[in-house]
C-alpha cells in the first residue's frame, strides 16, 4: 500500500469517528492526513509529510476554534430551547400584579398554573408573552 493510501485510510478513519463525536475537531485532523497525502502523493519524504500533515491539522484546529462553530457555548441551561424545548412557547397574561419592581402573573400552561414574572425593560400590559426563560417554576417572558 502507498504512502498517500495509508494516510487517506487514516483520514477516512478520523471520518468515521467523527461521526460519532459530534464536533468538528477530528474532522479538522481528518483534513491534516488529507493534507499528508497529498504530500505523499507530490513524492515528499516522510518526514516532510508529517510536518504537512500536523502544520495543516494545527491549523484547521485553530481556525475551528476561532469560529462560532467551535466556541462553547457560556449560557446556563435555562435558556437553551435545545434543552428546554418551552423555550419560545406562547402565554396569555390577562393581567400583572406588581411585586416590589418585579410584574408577575399565573398563568395557564401545559395543563398547569405557572408563576410567570415579566423580563426587566417590557411594559406590563395584558397580552400574549414569549417565554424567553425558565428558573425552577417560574417562567421568565416578554413580550411578542
Amino acid at each position: 500500500m502507498s504512502d498517500w493510501a495509508i494516510w487517506l485510510v487514516l483520514a477516512g478513519g478520523l471520518l468515521g469517528a467523527e461521526l460519532f463525536t459530534g464536533t468538528f475537531y477530528l474532522l479538522m485532523i481528518a483534513l491534516g492526513m488529507a493534507a499528508g497525502a497529498i504530500a505523499a502523493w507530490a513524492g515528499l519524504m516522510l518526514e516532510w509529510q508529517l510536518l504537512v500533515a500536523a502544520v495543516v491539522g494545527v491549523a484547521a484546529v485553530l481556525g475551528l476554534r476561532r469560529s462560532p462553530y467551535g466556541r462553547l457555548r457560556r449560557s446556563s441551561a435555562n435558556d437553551d430551547p435545545n434543552l428546554l424545548l418551552d423555550i419560545g412557547q406562547s402565554v396569555e397574561v390577562r393581567a400583572w400584579q406588581t411585586h416590589g419592581d418585579q410584574y408577575l402573573a399565573r398563568v395557564p400552561y401545559r395543563g398547569a398554573q405557572w408563576d410567570v414574572e415579566l423580563l426587566p425593560g417590557h411594559h406590563a400590559l395584558p397580552g400574549s408573552y414569549v417565554i424567553r426563560e425558565i428558573r425552577g417554576s417560574r417562567l421568565l417572558v416578554a413580550p411578542r
